[in-house]
């Protein structure tokens, strides 16, 4: 099985009756050295899986914030191996929150995707998300992150048929991603939207709890999707908060807010 310790924390969440609170950071946002920081305080502030964002310059499937976070990763000196080593030193300084890197799939094939997942697993890595890898593709990906005991986390959109959701139960991935709307990242959120019975199709189809994101930004939204999903994506709002606080307040910023979102999802 692969990426044990995201699958343990996705289940301990599931006998816990809530749903997973997993936050988006981008790697070297607010500067490389500060990444395993911003990490530990999102795990203190009751994060349950980080996403990490690996800075790239043509984030096509990224909003406005997200963006202007990739710039400031990138003009700090960000990239896939300071991303690797953000990951290494949050783990040697004890985080152990699972961690899913996200990002784009053309540095992985720059780099080797054998040596990626290599590195990745040394560095404590439990899975890989790529925004512009077809599912029909995945395995590319995912056969060589499997080998070195990664999972592969796809995506699906509004617009996903039930042939290409079924293709995904072969993967068997640790949860799936379904994006809440047909749009980038940070987009205009509405919670209508997100039907529960959509979501428990995709469950049923996949084998795999089902995250929720894009556009999520605010307690209420959080609160909302929790009620229907294994998992509720937080992104934009929290990298937004870091380019507010500056490298001086980001780790606290994040804290606060990831508590303040973690309460919020809290059932009953």
């Amino acid at each position: 099985m692969t990426a044990p310790r995201l699958r343990a924390r996705l289940a301990a969440v599931a006998a816990e009756d809530r749903a997973a609170l997993i936050v988006y950071l981008t790697a070297g946002d607010p500067s490389p050295a500060a990444t395993a920081d911003v990490i530990a305080a999102a795990a203190r502030g009751g994060a349950d899986v980080v996403e990490l964002g690996v800075p790239f310059s043509d984030p096509s499937a990224d909003g406005r914030a997200i963006q202007a976070a990739m710039e400031r990763a990138l003009a700090a000196g960000g990239g896939l191996v300071s991303a690797l080593a953000a990951v290494a030193a949050a783990r040697a300084a004890g985080v152990d929150v699972p961690i899913v890197l996200f990002g784009y799939y053309n540095p992985i094939f720059v780099y080797g995707v054998e040596r990626f997942a290599a590195e990745a697993a040394a560095a404590g890595v439990d899975a890989a998300l790529t925004v512009d890898l077809p599912i029909e593709e995945l395995d590319e990906l995912a056969a060589p992150l499997a080998a070195q005991g990664l999972g592969v986390v796809p995506l699906l959109a509004p617009t996903s048929t039930p042939a290409r959701v079924a293709r995904l139960r072969a993967l068997a991935p640790p949860f799936v991603y379904y994006i809440s709307l047909t749009g980038v990242t940070g987009a205009a959120f509405d919670p209508a939207r997100v039907a529960g019975d959509r979501i428990a199709t995709i469950r049923a189809a996949t084998g795999a709890p089902v995250a929720v994101g894009f556009g999520i930004k605010t307690p209420a939204d959080a609160a909302a999707v929790a009620a229907v999903a294994d998992a509720v994506v937080v992104g934009s709002a929290v990298v937004e908060r870091i380019g507010a606080a500056g490298a001086t307040g980001a780790a606290a910023a994040v804290e606060a807010f990831v508590g303040e979102l973690r309460q919020a999802m809290t059932r009953g």
